[in-house]
């Protein structure tokens, strides 16, 4: 985990329920969290070092594993954690999402049970 002068939280997730407890959760835990449509828009925006990225490993637009790889494979942003959340019944996907890089995947819902201990911290409040 990098060290946390930003407490921003990037995230590649358009399914409503996800984006509000992504939300709701980083400013419980006093972080910000910027939304991206594309993988353009999520790899331009890496370079504001947050402290975490979060993606739907099934949001096509953002082509997740691709993604996931180039974040790796640059200097500059291997550092940061990536999270990403599938079905629990997607083992194929987990395994592929590892094998590119993603610093831990999680089933939908132990992400959504999770994420208020997993933000804080990657905000640096535990």
């Amino acid at each position: 985990m990098q060290k946390q002068a930003n407490k921003k939280i990037l995230a590649g997730v358009t399914d409503l329920f996800f984006t509000v407890k992504i939300s709701d959760a980083a400013k419980r835990a006093g972080m910000q969290v910027e939304f991206v449509k594309s993988d353009q828009e999520l790899l331009e925006k890496a370079h504001s070092k947050p402290a975490v990225i979060i993606l739907d490993l099934n949001l096509e637009s953002v082509h997740p594993l691709k993604t996931i790889s180039k974040l790796k494979s640059d200097p500059e942003l291997k550092k940061i954690s990536v999270i990403g959340f599938i079905s629990h019944l997607q083992a194929e996907l987990k395994q592929k999402a590892q094998e590119s890089g993603c610093d831990m995947v999680l089933a939908r819902s132990a992400f959504s049970q999770n994420l208020p201990q997993i933000l804080k911290r990657h905000s640096g409040t535990l």
